[in-house]
């Protein structure tokens, strides 16, 4: 199953929903009013429980008299398995300090960071794999306005597991509406993100951790200056080209010998992969627009669109993967931050 999308056999439904339009292959609920978190739960079928059981094996066995092997069995010390109670299936091994954080409680944190009087607005959500990975995506009131007409979305996103691998993260994450283009970038020193490990104290931390909220807001005003400010600094197309080659080189190697080497003597990826993000910065309706025209703005804007609206990627898993924390986030992070010397020094 190339989505990945976990399918439960019991309800006959996979566990994903969606506000605006199915995703992964046309899977899941499509629901055409906001959800509550908890009616979200029950629409994503998230609505499950998570339990640490001990583990055991066996021992090498011997024959009974009845020349059969019989085996002894040894509990493994110090080591868990995390279990779906609803389908009883094994999501991971964890040590004995990992705390589970049920799926009910990530939404309480969405919840609790608003203080139940923004309206938070629940927009996807889903588990993948047996369950053992769960992801939120929720819309914050108000929006980042560059220009006069040139709006762009702030998100919250959550994603946590139950098989022991990886941590808790929470981030804001702010969507041009015009093209649906995830616009994620963290300030110089600062960050977009907030990461928790599976501790025994992660649920007093999971309630300070309202102040993902704050930083959101701080970073959406922050935004806002500095795209309306590069949305008025006008950039050559040369100069554009060359913060793509910059940007989407595989290494520091291929950055320094592009100062003495012209593009038609790098591989062939990498050449077909700047063209392809300097034809759409060039010819895209969403590149033609007052705020990205012969922009910064829309110099940074080629990059991020071109993740999400150009590349092919091998399903829409791999695709959330790489905007939202995988090579998508960390080409738009190196270009936000060509763009932000840009401004300083005039050059690429």
């Amino acid at each position: 199953m190339a989505h990945n999308i976990h399918f439960n056999q019991k309800t006959g439904k996979h566990s994903f929903f969606s506000t605006k339009e199915k995703a992964w292959h046309g899977l899941g609920q499509l629901v055409q009013d906001f959800p509550t978190s908890a009616e979200a739960l029950e629409f994503a079928g998230l609505n499950y429980h998570v339990e640490k059981r001990s583990l055991f094996t066996v021992d090498g066995g011997c024959l009974n008299e009845y020349n059969e092997m019989e085996y002894s069995k040894l509990e493994v010390p110090n080591y868990y398995a995390t279990i779906r109670t609803d389908t009883n299936e094994a999501l991971g091994v964890v040590g004995k300090d990992y705390e589970i954080v049920q799926n009910i409680q990530a939404f309480e944190f969405f919840d609790s960071i608003v203080g139940g009087k923004e309206g938070i607005i629940y927009e996807t959500s889903g588990a993948l794999g047996k369950g053992e990975r769960i992801f939120i995506t929720a819309k914050l009131p108000d929006y980042i306005r560059v220009g006069r007409d040139d709006c762009i979305e702030k998100y919250l996103f959550l994603t946590t597991s139950h098989d022991g691998y990886g941590s808790i993260t929470a981030a804001f994450t702010p969507i041009r509406i015009v093209c649906n283009n995830t616009l994620n970038a963290a300030m110089r020193n600062k960050t977009n993100c907030i990461r928790l490990k599976h501790t025994a104290n992660v649920q007093d931390r999971l309630k300070v951790a309202h102040k993902l909220l704050g930083l959101s807001n701080q970073l959406a005003n922050e935004l806002e200056e500095v795209f309306n400010h590069w949305s008025r600094v006008k950039i050559t197309d040369n100069e554009v080209k060359k913060l793509i080659q910059i940007t989407m080189a595989p290494n520091k190697e291929t950055i320094e010998t592009l100062r003495y080497r012209s593009l038609e003597d790098f591989s062939s990826v990498y050449k077909n992969t700047v063209e392809s993000v300097f034809e759409y910065a060039m010819s895209s309706p969403m590149q033609q627009e007052e705020t990205t025209k012969g922009t910064l703005y829309g110099a940074y804007n080629s990059i991020t669109g071109y993740y999400q609206n150009v590349k092919s990627y091998r399903d829409e898993e791999s695709k959330f993967k790489s905007i939202m924390y995988g090579t998508g986030l960390q080409r738009s992070q190196k270009a936000f931050d060509l763009c932000s010397d840009f401004v300083k020094l005039g050059i690429i």
